[in-house]
């Protein structure tokens, strides 16, 4: 059965910020700034979605985070990913998989 939206949702926006996250630790703006990028426009992550995600994927100890100086001068939290986090984002990644492989099933059936 599938999960309700919300927890698709949330679940989407983990995939692509531990996946964002393997190429470095980076602040919040510079998490948005490459999934913008990188999908072209097409994905916008909001504050308002992200920092709670960041902070439940802290608790869950996916990411860590520290205080650092931003490329501008300012101070910014930065996140890291964990090996736990890393283990999550092989998971998520075969969830998401399997995810699509099913809609794509059901959009080509005959």
């Amino acid at each position: 059965m599938l999960k309700p939206k919300n927890d698709l949702l949330q679940g989407t926006l983990a995939l692509l910020v531990l996946k964002t996250l393997v190429r470095g630790p980076l602040h919040g703006y510079g998490i948005t700034l490459h999934i913008q990028l990188v999908s072209k426009d097409i994905l916008r992550v909001e504050e308002g979605s992200l920092y709670p995600a960041l902070h439940r994927m802290e608790q869950d100890g996916w990411v860590t985070a520290a205080w650092g100086v931003s490329e501008n001068n300012r101070r910014a939290r930065y996140y890291q990913l964990t090996a736990k986090g890393r283990k999550q984002l092989a998971d998520e990644e075969k969830n998401w998989e399997r995810l699509t492989q099913a809609v794509a099933q059901v959009l080509h059936f005959a």
